[in-house]
């Protein structure tokens, strides 16, 4: 719905806003449409939330149509500025759309579809003409990422805690020791990584720790209110980290395969990173970063194609890993 739709659709609210409401007679006459298009308002109305009802008036052949009552009174007079999104941006809102397989099947993606439908209404006609095809150039993998269904609550409760700034008491399944926790902690923030949602919380002694939202077991907001952390940074401390844990800096080089070069290089593993190219086509990364386990995960997932040159610990830790994988493979 585009123009001189979008100026119908508000006016129509506003014949529903009327104490006596209005009929379909009435809307026709008024916007100058057809019955059938009136219908096809109302519906659009009401997929937008605005509570409707129909009533049969004594003595009167027409039904009349109008908004609940207990919702106008939540809706201000207020003057709505021209709107309209560009191809560009209408492409970018997509592209982040792509993204949406995280809360795939969970009422979250309910209410992603229906933002985007209010969405459509600002859209002007000639973007409006290309939605079909816009819709059609972006598609998302769900393939590995994780499964929130039945989490929408906790998703929710997390949001309004960070909102009102409450500490709540976490009760989450650690599985770096397979033990049940139980947290007061302050919810700061939540940040996608790799086809996860994760949060950060502030627990009692100070210290910021990452939780996996799909373990956490309950959530339960208090009274207590808490100060935003003046001191904490999450885009610098997830800039610092290799993964998701950020614990104390790691100086490391690691040499990558000629096979592999090109691909590494293409990516950026840190804010410090630098390469170094050699004759043979390989390829030296220095970077200063955190998450130990991370990084010798990450350098183990190479195979022969990395090889630590430091720190020296780093170096040990990768060639006994591998010697134990070695062991499984023997007859």
């Amino acid at each position: 719905m585009r123009g001189k739709n979008l100026v119908k659709l508000l006016k129509t609210i506003e014949l529903l806003s009327q104490s006596e409401g209005t009929t379909i007679k009435e809307m026709a006459e008024i916007l100058e449409i057809e019955p059938r298009s009136v219908y096809r308002s109302l519906e659009v109305i009401e997929s937008l939330g605005f509570p409707l009802y129909d009533e049969k008036i004594p003595l009167e052949k027409e039904k009349r149509w109008r908004l609940e009552e207990s919702y106008l009174k939540k809706l201000p007079n207020i003057n709505l500025p021209e709107v309209s999104f560009s191809l560009p941006e209408i492409l970018s809102l997509y592209l982040l759309r792509s993204e949406e397989n995280l809360f795939k099947e969970t009422t979250l993606d309910g209410h992603l579809t229906s933002a985007f439908e209010k969405l459509n209404l600002f859209v002007s006609r000639n973007v409006s003409d290309k939605l079909k095809g816009i819709k059609a150039l972006f598609i998302s993998a769900s393939k590995f990422t994780k499964d929130y269904t039945g989490k929408e609550e906790t998703i929710e409760r997390l949001m309004q805690a960070m909102l009102q700034r409450k500490t709540c008491m976490i009760t989450y399944h650690s599985f770096y020791d397979d033990r049940i926790k139980d947290y007061a902690a302050d919810p700061l923030h939540f940040f996608e990584h790799d086809g996860g949602l994760y949060l950060f919380i502030r627990v009692e002694s100070g210290h910021i720790r990452t939780l996996a939202v799909e373990r956490i077991r309950a959530i339960t907001a208090t009274e207590d209110s808490f100060v935003y952390p003046e001191d904490f940074n999450p885009e610098e401390l997830l800039g610092s980290a290799f993964d998701i844990v950020a614990d104390d800096p790691l100086n490391v080089k690691i040499r990558f395969s000629r096979d592999q070069a090109r691909y590494v290089k293409e990516r950026k593993w840190s804010k410090t990173q630098q390469f170094e190219d050699h004759d043979d086509g390989s390829v030296i990364l220095s970077m200063k970063t955190s998450g130990w386990r991370d990084v010798k995960r990450w350098v183990l997932s190479y195979g022969r194609e990395a090889t630590v040159i430091e720190p020296q610990e780093l170096r040990e830790a990768v060639i006994a890993e591998l010697l134990e994988a070695e062991k499984n493979y023997r007859p």
